[in-house]
């Protein structure tokens, strides 16, 4: 039995990098939808805007069609952004289980360039434990791929 089994209750996944770039071309590079597709997924209907609803799609699973819901909840320029991120299925099991968390990044500068952390919070226990174990590594190799988008906008 692993760890995560034995906790009830929910699990944040927290990843953190240090960029050498300004937090102005961390924003842009977090906040441009043609900059996430290249680093992340394509968006539908994104906007950086509390508020504006948009969507992700990713493999279906299931009877989950794949589509990653997304409402933006806050958005403080070169310092936080916020979204929701709702997707799976009641009927699945595993990895395409209903999910309603939130995914934050936060910007802090550091003598170096910038201190981002991603935190994606929320997961239930131990309903998303599949999606837990595999978005965190999902997000390990996703959040260092910003830095090469970050490069090519200086």
């Amino acid at each position: 039995m692993t760890d995560i089994k034995l906790k009830s209750g929910t699990q944040d996944i927290v990843v953190q990098e240090v960029f050498p770039h300004a937090p102005e071309t961390i924003w842009k590079a977090l906040t441009n939808g043609a900059l996430i597709a290249r680093w992340f997924m394509e968006p539908s209907g994104f906007e950086p805007v509390v508020g504006n609803r948009f969507t992700f799609h990713t493999t279906p699973a299931g009877q989950w069609d794949g589509t990653i819901r997304c409402e933006v909840i806050e958005a403080v320029p070169n310092r936080r952004f916020a979204y929701s991120w709702k997707g799976g299925h009641d009927g699945n099991e595993g990895y395409g289980s209903s999910l309603d968390t939130v995914v934050t990044w936060a910007l802090e500068p550091a003598e170096a360039g910038t201190r981002v952390t991603l935190t994606h919070a929320g997961f239930e226990m131990p309903r998303n434990e599949t999606a837990y174990r595999n978005m965190g590594g999902g997000w390990k190799k996703v959040v260092p791929r910003l830095g090469a988008i970050a490069d090519d906008l200086n």
